[in-house]
């Protein structure tokens, strides 16, 4: 089992500014399917699946690409072709070389980093209409060479003669061709050496969640999933097409017959043989992206748009890293308080399912006096979050979790719950890599 000795932070988070501001609105949003990664880098880059899902939900608006002030982009790991992915997405967009575009990493919440970017700028009158989400290509992550091999490839290159290069090669180890796999690399913590799936292992071992808790969990996302796409629940997504002509409409990664009895053979993946957190019960490696515009209430009276929500406050906060997995409490608590706000007061909510453990901790962790007193600066528990309204059509454990899209992903469906259910007030929030949490408050119009 990894150590979980570790407290998490009682450091306060920063509070923002209560003073006036310009209103945020969501006029419009639209995603990609997500689509699992099968061993293979996958049909897309990540500029071309920002691109596809981008290029529908432009051509449905009454304004042309280039009156965007801004596009922002969240991406953890662009190529090497798409240095600042944000720039190369919106020239390929038509957005034109005068409009501004920049990336912004937050790890798992870098669309929602991208979001809070915008919605900034837009508060402070900087901007009036910005394309901003997130985008990433987990299966083209890089396959890497260690620094031997680099320091070897800068010796042969600066060997200009015979005598050098035979000496260059006569120094050559077959160890130094041993690849680095970048997913695994950035999914590892280098402050305190834990992967991610460990951190959520020592979630499971603090608020001591079972085996069977977390797939039954699993399983329910699956038929979550499965029965929003029977149902047509999922209008946000745009078909992708690749050259060779296939098309993509629907995230591939759900498993409609998955059972906890099949959960159940699977074997712990981070903490073999002991642990409980399995390929089964954790988020799939996907690659994915989601587009939103958001605009002030100048540009929606200028281009006459058509407001489907308003972004009402966001907040970040800080943890030990080893249990990152509890950083939506961590936001969302603040988010509450500052807002006047009780659970039962928001009518849907989106917690990103980097693990089954981990939602499920951020759960106990709400309903632990202890916890709740001591980390949360709470005089009691914050209550029990009702899973009816919880990531009702699934979530990153059946569709996956494209690090650097599930931020803005999350927020772009919440709005589609609240619009089918008629309903005002929703929350999205995510763990983050490295011992983070943020959580975004949107509140639907009309």
């Amino acid at each position: 089992m990894t150590d979980t000795t570790a407290t998490t932070s009682k450091k306060k988070t920063t509070r923002r500014s209560t003073a006036k501001s310009r209103s945020v609105y969501i006029v419009d949003g639209s995603r990609t399917p997500q689509l699992k990664a099968k061993g293979k880098p996958g049909p897309f880059t990540a500029a071309e699946l920002a691109i596809a899902c981008s290029r529908p939900l432009l051509a449905r608006q009454n304004f042309e690409p280039d009156v965007f002030d801004e596009v922002i982009l969240g991406c953890v790991m662009p190529g090497p072709d798409e240095v600042n992915i944000a720039r190369v997405v919106a020239l390929r967009l038509g957005c034109g070389v005068d409009v501004p575009a920049w990336t912004v990493q937050r790890n798992c919440a870098s669309g929602l980093q991208a979001l809070d970017s915008a919605a900034q700028n837009i508060r402070m009158g900087r901007s009036d209409l910005v394309l901003a989400g997130g985008v990433e290509a987990m299966s083209h992550a890089p396959i890497l060479l260690g620094q031997a091999m680099a320091a070897w490839l800068g010796a042969w290159t600066r060997a200009k003669s015979l005598p050098l290069r035979l000496k260059a090669l006569a120094q050559l180890r077959p160890a130094y061709f041993k690849p680095i796999i970048g997913l695994l690399r950035g999914l590892t913590d280098p402050v305190v050496g834990l992967s991610m799936g460990q951190t959520a292992e020592n979630l499971a071992y603090r608020f001591n969640v079972s085996r069977e808790e977390m797939d039954s969990y699993a399983v329910r996302s699956h038929q979550r999933l499965t029965q929003a796409q029977e149902r047509g629940y999922l209008a946000e997504i745009e078909t992708l097409y690749d050259t060779a002509g296939h098309f993509y409409e629907h995230d591939d990664g759900v498993r409609a017959d998955s059972s906890v009895e099949k959960l159940g053979k699977l074997k712990p993946v981070f903490d073999r043989p002991f642990g409980l957190v399995t390929a089964g019960n954790s988020a799939q490696v996907t690659d994915g992206a989601s587009m939103l515009i958001l605009a002030s209430e100048k540009a929606v009276e200028e281009h006459n748009l058509t407001v489907r929500a308003e972004i009402k406050d966001l907040e970040w906060a800080a943890l030990a890293p080893e249990q990152m997995g509890l950083g939506p409490v961590h936001a969302m608590t603040p988010l509450l308080k500052r807002n006047k706000l009780k659970l039962d007061d928001i009518d849907y909510w989106e917690i990103n399912e980097a693990f089954s453990a981990q939602v499920l901790a951020c759960i106990k962790a709400w309903e632990d006096k202890s916890y709740c007193s001591e980390e949360l600066g709470l005089r009691s528990p914050m209550g029990t979050l009702d899973q009816d309204r919880l990531n009702i059509d699934g979530g990153g454990v059946s569709l996956g979790h494209p690090v650097g899209a599930s931020g803005a992903r999350i927020v772009l469906h919440l709005l589609s719950v609240l619009e089918r259910n008629n309903a005002q007030k929703g929350m999205a929030s995510l763990c983050i890599g490295g011992g983070q949490g943020g959580a975004i408050l949107i509140e639907r119009k009309g």
